[in-house]
């Protein structure tokens, strides 16, 4: 019951009272990012939803469109994030759009955070379950550890969370959101601005 009415309602009531509050601060960040970073405000990357059907995640740019000499090929990201990209994303800030994501019914509060279309087919059979539920803001891999962790740990705790999923799951991971982000515990993994790409598991 509490997966499919209790879930959104929860959902819909959190987003609708959290845009309200955080409206001015959305309407600063995108005109700071406009100033900084240029047009567009927002970066728009496809990405799996439940039961891996595409949507479009919204986020606020945190990186420049710096190409090489030859005015081809982007740089890395590490190159590319500003040091103003570097403060959102290390207070979780450029997620706040994410909201609207919420509200049009692509993505939860909590759930396994969506990750890029071309993992799709590197996952096993039971990496893939992670699909299930709504992609989420926040999740269980997200408050024990977040990019720290290693791919395997991650998909791990993104199962556990599927196979537990419940009102006071959430209301927990909710609750540990808030000091995991005042916190900025494990915004990046070692050596990368956020994760390594993922290949695949070794079986």
């Amino acid at each position: 019951m509490y997966r499919a009415f209790g879930k959104r309602l929860l959902d819909l009531v959190l987003t609708i009272s959290a845009l309200l509050l955080a409206w001015p601060v959305l309407l600063v960040l995108a005109v700071v990012v406009r100033c900084v970073l240029g047009s567009p405000v927002l970066f728009r990357q496809e990405r799996p939803g439940f039961r891996g059907k595409p949507f479009y995640l919204l986020k606020f740019r945190t990186m420049t469109e710096t190409r090489d000499s030859n005015g081809i090929a982007l740089l890395s990201d590490a190159d590319r994030l500003t040091k103003f990209g570097k403060f959102l994303r290390g207070t979780s800030l450029d997620e706040l759009p994410e909201l609207l994501n919420v509200l049009r019914g692509e993505m939860s509060l909590v759930g396994p955070r969506p990750l890029l279309m071309q993992y799709l087919p590197r996952y096993t059979p039971e990496q893939m379950r992670r699909h299930e539920v709504l992609p989420g803001l926040t999740g269980w891999a997200q408050v024990n550890g977040r990019n720290s962790l290693a791919w395997e740990e991650k998909f791990s705790l993104d199962l556990w969370y599927v196979d537990h999923l419940s009102f006071r799951l959430d209301g927990k991971i909710l609750l540990l959101t808030v000091g995991r982000v005042f916190g900025r515990h494990g915004v990046a993994a070692d050596d990368h601005s956020t994760m390594p790409e993922f290949m695949g598991t070794q079986r």
